[in-house]
Protein backbone atom coordinates (compact mmCIF):
# COMPACT_ATOMS: atom_id res chain seq x y z
CA UNK A 1 0.00 0.00 0.00
CA UNK A 2 1.26 3.45 -0.85
CA UNK A 3 0.19 6.33 1.36
CA UNK A 4 -0.76 9.77 0.13
CA UNK A 5 0.64 12.69 2.12
CA UNK A 6 -2.83 13.34 3.59
CA UNK A 7 -3.34 9.73 4.62
CA UNK A 8 0.18 9.63 6.11
CA UNK A 9 -0.51 12.77 8.13
CA UNK A 10 -3.77 11.26 9.38
CA UNK A 11 -1.99 8.11 10.58
CA UNK A 12 0.74 10.21 12.21
CA UNK A 13 -1.93 12.27 13.98
CA UNK A 14 -3.44 9.04 15.28
CA UNK A 15 0.01 8.06 16.52
CA UNK A 16 0.42 11.45 18.21
CA UNK A 17 -2.98 11.07 19.86
CA UNK A 18 -2.01 7.63 21.13
CA UNK A 19 1.34 8.92 22.32
CA UNK A 20 -0.24 11.78 24.28
CA UNK A 21 -2.34 9.29 26.24
CA UNK A 22 0.65 7.07 27.04
CA UNK A 23 1.83 8.27 30.46
CA UNK A 24 5.09 6.31 30.31
CA UNK A 25 6.13 7.06 26.75
CA UNK A 26 5.06 10.71 26.41
CA UNK A 27 7.82 12.03 28.71
CA UNK A 28 10.38 10.04 26.72
CA UNK A 29 9.11 11.60 23.49
CA UNK A 30 9.09 15.10 24.97
CA UNK A 31 12.64 14.61 26.26
CA UNK A 32 13.86 13.27 22.93
CA UNK A 33 12.31 16.07 20.88
CA UNK A 34 12.71 18.94 23.31
CA UNK A 35 9.05 19.82 22.73
CA UNK A 36 6.79 20.84 25.57
CA UNK A 37 3.24 19.63 25.98
CA UNK A 38 1.96 23.03 24.84
CA UNK A 39 3.87 22.68 21.58
CA UNK A 40 2.31 19.35 20.67
CA UNK A 41 -0.98 20.90 19.60
CA UNK A 42 0.72 23.75 17.71
CA UNK A 43 3.01 21.40 15.81
CA UNK A 44 0.37 18.76 15.07
CA UNK A 45 -0.22 20.35 11.65
CA UNK A 46 3.46 20.28 10.68
CA UNK A 47 4.26 17.28 8.43
CA UNK A 48 7.90 17.34 9.59
CA UNK A 49 6.81 17.06 13.23
CA UNK A 50 4.38 14.27 12.35
CA UNK A 51 7.22 12.45 10.62
CA UNK A 52 9.23 12.79 13.84
CA UNK A 53 6.37 11.19 15.78
CA UNK A 54 6.47 8.13 13.51
CA UNK A 55 10.29 8.07 13.59
CA UNK A 56 10.19 8.08 17.38
CA UNK A 57 7.67 5.25 17.63
CA UNK A 58 9.55 3.15 15.10
CA UNK A 59 12.71 3.36 17.21
CA UNK A 60 11.41 0.50 19.34
CA UNK A 61 9.45 -2.49 18.09
CA UNK A 62 7.45 -2.63 21.32
CA UNK A 63 6.33 1.00 20.93
CA UNK A 64 5.17 0.70 17.35
CA UNK A 65 3.50 -2.64 18.02
CA UNK A 66 1.68 -1.18 21.04
CA UNK A 67 0.39 1.71 18.89
CA UNK A 68 -0.67 -0.63 16.09
CA UNK A 69 -2.36 -3.06 18.46
CA UNK A 70 -4.21 -0.26 20.26
CA UNK A 71 -5.48 1.30 17.04
CA UNK A 72 -5.96 -1.78 14.86
CA UNK A 73 -3.31 -0.53 12.43
CA UNK A 74 -1.40 -3.16 10.45
CA UNK A 75 2.25 -3.22 11.54
CA UNK A 76 3.62 -2.19 8.16
CA UNK A 77 1.43 0.92 7.79
CA UNK A 78 3.44 3.32 9.99
CA UNK A 79 6.56 2.68 7.89
CA UNK A 80 4.60 3.16 4.69
CA UNK A 81 3.07 6.37 6.03
CA UNK A 82 6.50 7.59 7.13
CA UNK A 83 7.78 7.17 3.57
CA UNK A 84 5.10 9.61 2.36
CA UNK A 85 6.11 12.36 4.80
CA UNK A 86 9.05 14.78 4.44
CA UNK A 87 12.39 13.02 4.65
CA UNK A 88 10.86 9.59 4.23
CA UNK A 89 11.92 8.83 0.68
CA UNK A 90 14.25 5.90 0.31
CA UNK A 91 17.65 6.77 -1.04
CA UNK A 92 18.90 4.59 -3.86
CA UNK A 93 22.68 4.73 -4.12
CA UNK A 94 23.00 2.70 -7.29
Amino acid sequence: MSYSADAAETLALQALGWLVTNEELLPVFLGATGAGQDELRAQATDPVFLAAVLDFLMMDDAWIMAFCDATGTPYEHPMQARAALPGGAQVHWT
